[in-house]
């Protein structure tokens, strides 16, 4: 059975996308997967500091889980120690950066190996990792030219002004003929407000797409975050939450 490859994106910086690799990955490694996750590009930090993959290293490799260190890999291509766009921080660090075809390569390899593979990108979609303009879409394109089936998961933020970051996602998703798989929210906030119980509905229309999760704001401080992940997903990303009950439970006194 050939391995499955979700591109996690988000519609900013900061809406919860390393949360959300590590609770797919998570729930991957309590089913019984293999799960590698890659970074193809960290910035924001010097080398021989934590990162991203560290991150997700630590919350969904948790042994008392049920889920071995050894049943995840994780990788970084390429770190550059300001916080910029990767384009903007390689050429400012004099380091080259990332092209597509070296994370096709790595995706290609981690995929012969293991059922999950996950690629966590830089802010957006469109986010630039080389002077050429060449994106995370461009990396998921060099995959699928490959001839392997990459989707990818969209991580939004849940309140005012998510709805239109994720339609134009979606659209850009579409012209570059690539699968969305779904949508998860980032954080979903302890007293949701109007704006983010109306987008539970909301969301998958403007991406086109199923709403496959929320992770509960400051899910990574959870004591037991597998047990936070399997309830915060859907069942197509290994959990058992119900989009249809969590909408129904926040549901807006008047549409």
């Amino acid at each position: 059975m050939s391995a499955r490859i979700l591109f996690v994106t988000g519609t900013n910086t900061e809406v919860g996308k390393t949360v959300a690799t590590a609770a797919v990955a998570s729930a991957a490694l309590r089913g019984g997967a293999r799960v590698a996750v890659l970074k193809p590009g960290q910035t924001g930090l010097a080398a021989g500091e934590p990162g991203d993959v560290d991150d997700v290293r630590r919350l969904a490799a948790d042994p008392a889980a049920g889920a071995p260190a050894g049943r995840l890999t994780t990788r970084e291509l390429a770190r550059y120690p300001e916080p910029l766009a990767p384009n903007t921080a390689a050429r400012r660090a004099g380091l080259p950066p990332v092209s597509p075809d070296e994370v096709a390569a790595e995706v290609a390899a981690l995929a012969a190996s293991h059922e999950l593979v996950l690629v966590e990108g830089a802010g957006g979609l469109l986010v630039h990792y080389d002077d050429e303009g060449r994106t995370l879409a461009d990396q998921a394109r060099a995959v699928r030219r490959a001839g392997l089936a990459a989707e990818v998961l969209l991580v939004a933020s849940a309140g005012l002004g998510t709805l239109n970051i994720v339609a134009l996602t979606a659209e850009a998703l579409r012209a570059r003929e690539l699968p969305l798989a779904g949508v998860v929210v980032g954080s979903w906030p302890q007293r949701p407000g109007l704006a983010e119980r109306c987008n539970l509905a909301d969301l998958p229309r403007s991406a086109d797409a199923p709403l496959l999760g929320a992770l509960p704001a400051h899910a990574g401080g959870a004591p037991d975050f597998a047990a936070l992940a399997v309830a915060s997903l859907a069942p197509e990303l290994g959990g058992d939450w119900d989009a249809a009950a969590f909408a129904r439970t926040h549901r807006p006194y008047a549409l």
